[in-house]
């Protein structure tokens, strides 16, 4: 037996006494055409649409917008080993959640290879499939960046770029600022001597964090060691810093302050009462302890949901270049105290 004859634009436009034009607008259109038809059309044809239970043909809507609906993610680092966990996951939470809101699938592009050769124009990518594209990555490939910007293809950056033959759309941490903030909390407490472990660059959010923290020294506060490797051994670190005579030290990577802060303790040292620690807020290195480190909060998840909102307002219209650097929140922690008096 032949089932229930399937609503159509048509009968809905029929039963609201209007076009079956102004029913496709309701249904689709961009909300600066949608203005344009009277609010009474517009909750009358919504109306009939409730009333009736009608389904839009979810294929017909993706061809009358020209639109798969399907937000392509690449990830420069492999998103989902359990070492990247940690950074990886608030991210593409934030992207699904926002993805879901607008009515898009997600589509993960991992066939394009690995470690150094992982590239986004990889030979056989399925780009395309995407009507758009989110990238991340701790540092971007600068001429596949540089392609990205002089094409036409919709994409958008999480996290600052810069460099790229012209202004890169983007959603990013405001390390610089936030690092500052700590330093300025350090000297307040009478730091002035001052470690730094990590590197000052070339990634924009590794230099982000070095030029908030070099910006802040000065009037007092000087830099009395930089190790510029981390994940180097933890004696190391510890025998450099006890030489330097710092008494507040800042990691770029948690797992280093991790490792430090335990070791410390196996020699009879105490943070912060023998010297202070503070994280510039980032694990790409997956490490536990059961000590709460002064630092800031990245927003990963909140930068997803903008980014990807971001993305889909190039996709569905021309959209302006976006810049947006999103606030890091100060996590106040146990580990920054006074400074310990020199002797």
């Amino acid at each position: 037996m032949a089932g229930p004859k399937r609503l159509t634009q048509h009968d809905i436009a029929k039963l609201a006494g209007v076009s079956q034009a102004t029913v496709s607008l309701v249904l689709n259109g961009a909300p600066a055409i949608l203005a344009r038809i009277p609010q009474e059309t517009r909750e009358r044809v919504q109306h009939i649409i409730d009333t009736t239970g009608y389904v839009a043909d979810p294929i017909a809507r993706r061809m009358a917008k020209g639109l798969n609906r399907i937000l392509g993610v690449f990830t420069y680092e492999p998103a989902f080993p359990s070492e990247q966990a940690d950074f990886f996951t608030p991210f593409l939470l934030g992207i699904e959640e926002e993805a879901e809101a607008r009515n898009y699938d997600l589509l993960l592009l991992t066939g394009a290879g690995v470690g150094k050769e992982r590239k986004i124009f990889a030979d056989g990518n399925r780009l395309r499939i995407a009507d758009g594209c989110l990238v991340l990555g701790r540092e971007f490939d600068r001429f596949e960046l540089e392609r990205l910007v002089s094409g036409d293809y919709p994409f958008v950056a999480i996290g600052r770029r810069e460099d790229a033959g012209g202004p890169v759309p983007y959603v990013g941490g405001d390390y610089s600022s936030g690092t500052r903030t700590l330093v300025e909390n350090a000297r307040a407490l009478g730091h002035e001597r001052l470690a730094y472990i990590g590197p000052s660059g070339p990634a924009e959010s590794i230099a982000d964090r070095w030029n908030g923290f070099a910006g802040a020294l000065g009037n007092g506060i000087e830099l009395a060691l930089h190790v510029e490797t981390s994940n180097r051994p933890a004696g190391e670190t510890l025998d450099a810093i006890s030489a330097s005579g710092a008494t507040a030290v800042f990691f770029v990577e948690r797992a280093d302050a991790v490792r430090v802060e335990a070791l410390a303790r196996d020699r009879g040292l105490s943070v912060p009462q023998d010297f202070s620690m503070v994280v510039l807020g980032s694990h790409i290195r997956a490490e536990r302890s059961h000590v709460q480190f002064t630092s800031y909060e990245i927003p990963r998840e909140e930068m997803g949901r903008q980014a990807t909102a971001m993305l889909v307002r190039r996709i569905e219209g021309a959209a302006p270049i976006e810049q947006i650097l999103l606030t890091c929140e100060l996590v106040e922690g146990e580990t920054l105290g006074l400074a310990k008096k020199r002797i």
